[in-house]
């Protein structure tokens, strides 16, 4: 694998240009130019590359776009359609990705980039001070627990699938890269199993020892809870699952927004945000190429976006209530490339937060994970009580029952346009389309271009030797 050697530091102005950052003149360097771990001598430069990670966390290879875009994307089957004339996209639209794919070979990049980060963080933790080192690394272990999560869903097969123990993943880089020494930093790809060990030692530990808050848009204990839930979810650890949610729900002070439209488009997080990639003018993942509202906006709007990803009407079918807002909350756009069509209102601004986890996915967590738990219910809500709040915020009519597969209908209108329609298929064993959850391309391939350097990686099946 192509191991960054140094951590790159972006200085950047705006809502991520957090506290220690701006005073530390080692890190006023010009573009391109790189600090190498060596140089970080005190806490403030542990610091700035702790928020350098979350920057790389913005980038349009992350959640900026394509942590979000790609598993919609790759999943597409009555959710969305590509109408651009972006070739690597159209091929992940079709599923018929190459190992060449510059789109494949980005994600695996930045989030490389951001582990590195978040492991030299954790390396340097004797220069921070007593009242912060603990908080300081489980920031950084939350920072590197989500890379990997994102890493494994994307290149490796589903928990799902059976085979955790035996299905290939992704590489388990754990140290920091300062010399680089070919025997110990080339790795083979670890095992599904395996990394899910390690996000899951690392979000524990997160959830532990951050603070119940932060500033300017940092993560806390309820953020890495949150994602607890995502995983435990994902492994069928209902009861965790359920637990994790019902801690953020009732502990972390967050609220449903008064109504569906003031979740998205917001200049800072809204109450419901449990942790969002910050945006602005300044500091943002794009708005010519790349970027999730440069892909999702309308070519009309002003400021135009792409307009290259349209709502597919089929969605319209999953609503059973046509009071249900989110059914309305699209508008008719063109994209660049010519033509009309549906656009979800959901990333329909420039400049603007880009949720990443919302209260409502708990309620909705929540409520699924104890219908399937068989188990004590955990919270003081009963699965229909958490999703008629959920629908009750929608304006859609409340449902007398409800059953695990329709909490995942619920599920799918609500978090539509936001990256868990394929997640949600794959943990459930469900067909994308015409593909069985695990077919071999509904994963990416391993960038050829890190093959090339790492002769220990294998490919995944369908993509070539």
């Amino acid at each position: 694998m192509k191991l960054t050697r140094y951590i790159t530091i972006s200085i950047f102005s705006g809502a991520m240009l957090l506290t220690g950052a701006a005073c530390n003149k080692k890190l006023d360097v010009l573009p391109g130019q790189s600090i190498t771990p060596d140089q970080i001598k005190t806490a403030d430069d542990v610091k700035a590359v702790l928020f350098g990670a979350y920057n790389s966390m913005q980038h349009y290879n992350a959640f900026g776009e394509r942590y979000i875009l790609m598993p919609d994307l790759l999943g597409s089957a009555g959710q969305v359609n590509f109408v651009g004339t972006f070739v690597d996209y159209r091929d992940v639209y079709n599923k018929a990705m190459v190992a060449s794919s510059g789109i494949a070979s980005g994600v695996w990049g930045r989030a490389y980039i951001i582990i590195s980060g978040a492991n030299t963080v954790i390396s340097k933790a004797s220069l921070l001070g007593d009242d912060e080192r603990d908080a300081i690394v489980a920031e950084a272990k939350f920072i590197r627990g989500v890379a990997y999560y994102e890493l494994v869903n994307i290149f490796g097969q589903p928990y799902s699938d059976g085979n955790a123990d035996q299905n290939d993943a992704v590489p388990l880089v754990l140290d920091p890269v300062e010399v680089y020494d070919a025997s110990k930093d080339i790795k083979p790809r670890a095992k599904v199993a395996e990394v899910y060990t390690q996000i899951l030692a690392d979000l524990t530990e997160a959830a532990e020892k951050m603070p119940a808050s932060n500033p300017n848009g940092r993560a806390n204990k309820y953020s890495a809870l949150a994602f607890l839930s995502r995983v435990y979810l994902a492994q069928h650890k209902y009861t965790e699952a359920a637990t994790a949610a019902n801690d953020v729900i009732a502990n972390g002070g967050f609220a449903l927004t008064s109504s569906f439209d003031k979740a998205f488009n917001n200049t800072a997080n809204s109450s419901e945000d449990i942790f969002a990639i910050q945006q602005n003018n300044q500091s943002n993942a794009g708005t010519s190429n790349n970027g999730l509202s440069t892909m999702y906006a309308g070519y009309d709007l002003s400021p135009s976006g792409r307009g290259d990803v349209r709502v597919d009407p089929a969605i319209y079918g999953l609503y059973d209530d046509n009071n249900d807002v989110r059914k309305s909350f699209v508008y008719e756009n063109s994209s660049i490339a010519g033509g009309t069509g549906d656009y979800t209102s959901k990333w329909s601004q420039f400049y603007k937060v880009i949720p990443v986890v919302r209260l409502a996915e708990m309620y909705l967590t929540r409520a699924e994970a104890n219908a399937r738990s068989g188990a004590a219910q955990v919270g003081d809500a009963t699965p229909l009580e958490d999703v008629n709040t959920v629908r009750a915020r929608a304006g859609a009519a409340p449902l007398a029952s409800v059953t695990a597969d329709q909490v995942v209908q619920e599920r799918f209108r609500e978090l539509a346009f936001e990256g868990d329609w394929l997640w949600t298929k794959k943990r459930l064993k469900m067909n994308v389309g015409t593909k069985p959850y695990n077919d071999n391309f509904l994963i990416f391939p391993v960038p050829q271009r890190e093959r090339d350097v790492n002769k220990q990686l294998t490919q995944n099946p369908g993509y070539g030797d």
